[in-house]
This record gives C-alpha cells, structure tokens and sequence, in this order.
C-alpha cells in the first residue's frame, strides 16, 4: 500500500502536523532535516494511528523564506499570493514592506498591500502618502477595518482569497491577527488544537500555520516579525525583482553592470532623472551588500 500524502499546516521546529484525509497527523523528519515548509505537500510512513515520518517533499510551486548571514528560516510553500498588512497606526516599517515585495517578486508569488484601521482617519493620508511609493508601482492597496468594519473587510478581501494560498506578513499591532479571525472561521479553535498537537503552549505565535478554506483556497498566519533578511538572493535575482529596472536592463554600456557605480548604468541613470526612486535602489544595493555576506 502507497504511503499516504498529506498537506502540511503547521511546523514547529522539527516537528509538524500534515492533514491526510481530513485527520491530523503529527510528523517528524529523519534525522536532523527540518526543510519542510508550511504549506508543503508530503509523502509520509505512518507509524502509529496518528503519527508519521515524512518520507518525501513533493515539489514546490513557490517557496518564500527569509535569511540572515548565517541561516534562512522557512515560512511558506506552494504560496499563490501574499497580503502585507500594516496599519495607520502603530506606525509600520517600510524597510519591512520593501523586503517583503521584493521576496514576493524574487519567489514569483502576487502581492498586495493590506492598509487596517482606516478608521483612524486622521492618519490615513501620512498612511497613503508613504504606500504611494508602492502603489505607483502597480501594487495593489486594500483599505479595511478588521475591527470597527467587519463586514465590509471581509466583502473587500474574500473575493481575493479564492482559488489562491495566501500568507499574511506583518508587524505586530498591525491587526493581523484580527484579519486572520475574520477571514477563517474557528481560527483561534484551530491554533489551540495545533498548540497542543505541537505542544507549544496555548498562545503560541512562534509557528506559521496555514487554515484550508475549501478545496481550493487556504490562509496561511505568520508570526510578526519585525526584519526580513534577504540574503538568499544572488544579484540576477535580485535586480529582476525590482519592477522598476526592467524597463531598464540590458541597456547598460557593461553586459555584466552590478547597477552601483559603473559608468553608462541605465539604472543610475534613471535614478538620476527620478524615473527610479533613490531609496529603492538604496535598498537594491543594501540587499547586493547583505547577499555578498552569507556565510552558510
């Protein structure tokens, strides 16, 4: 008899719980792997009526996962589009929402932004004036109120969830979590069963955890985090990530221009004439610097 295939929902070191036939079970890896990701589709042995080794990772549409200098930490696969969610306030760190973008380029997945407590209206227009750097880019940007306006958060979001896998990254106090609880239904009954099943404790947020919507559709909960390293990503990838270059490579004088300082960049060119925004490219050559760091 075939070993069973499961989806995997939860991942909490190198333990994890894969759904199989509308039953959790919970896996561990052979020996020290822990390169399964939330969202991965896997084969596994089982070993006991609710227990099981995955035995293979089946492949991957997408991957997203973040890194520093000296590991990468897994967040999602298989992943169809990606809801950044910040708020008018606490104020929301654009650092983050850059990387987060470019993440979402590099791995091919869709991204939104999602702006929560437009209620707080005196706030809105310094929230607008700083996404605009986004939204003029072809981002598109979503107004809600998780809490003040439900019904009409979950008339503006619903449509986009179906058919896709969707993560939601965000800082903590950006509401996030309230989004989760309104877009899935027994979300908090679903965290405390994968808490105990993980045992992780009650009010844990230190895993991602993906909610199955229908057949098709899934959300996927990510803790907060409040850095997004992108060392991973090797300068092709890099460039190709920025929207705004592509008009604009391959019309350097240097077939092999890095985009930084070489004379005839068609890059810096357009930085210069403002068709590129100074800051973003800061950001391109901040994330060259990290990429040429790595140490793993």
């Amino acid at each position: 008899m075939a070993d069973p295939q499961g989806l995997i929902v939860a991942a909490h070191g190198r333990h994890y719980l894969a759904q199989s036939q509308g039953q959790l079970f919970e896996c561990v890896t052979r020996g020290k792997k822990s390169d399964v990701a939330t969202g991965d589709r896997v084969r596994f042995k089982q070993t006991s009526p609710n227990q099981g080794v995955i035995e293979e990772i089946l492949p991957r549409a997408t991957l997203l996962y973040r890194s520093d200098q000296y590991k990468s930490k897994l967040l999602a696969a298989n992943v169809t589009q990606l809801f950044i969610v910040v708020a008018t306030e606490p104020g929301f760190s654009d650092d983050l929402v850059s990387r987060s973008l470019v993440a979402a380029n590099a791995a091919g997945i869709k991204a939104h932004l999602i702006l929560n407590k437009i209620d707080l209206t005196e706030l809105r227009d310094v929230a607008h004036t700083r996404l605009q750097t986004y939204t003029s880019l072809g981002y598109p940007l979503h107004e809600v109120s998780a809490k003040e306006d439900p019904q009409a958060t979950l008339q503006a979001l619903q449509g986009l969830l179906e058919g896709e896998s969707t993560i939601l990254i965000g800082q903590s106090g950006m509401g996030k979590s309230s989004l989760v609880n309104l877009l899935v239904p027994d979300a908090d009954i679903a965290v405390r069963e994968i808490s105990q099943r993980l045992d992780t404790g009650k009010h844990t947020t230190t895993f991602t955890r993906l909610y199955p919507l229908n057949e098709t559709t899934s959300v996927i909960d990510s803790p907060g985090f409040q850095e997004f390293g992108l060392y991973q990503l090797s300068e092709g990838l890099l460039e190709r990530a920025f929207p705004e270059f592509e008009a604009h490579l391959g019309l350097c004088r240097f077939y092999n221009c890095h985009h930084l300082n070489e004379p005839g960049c068609a890059i810096l060119a357009s930085v210069e004439d403002g068709k590129i925004s100074a800051a973003r490219h800061g950001l391109y050559r901040q994330l060259l610097h990290e990429s040429s760091q790595k140490l793993y």
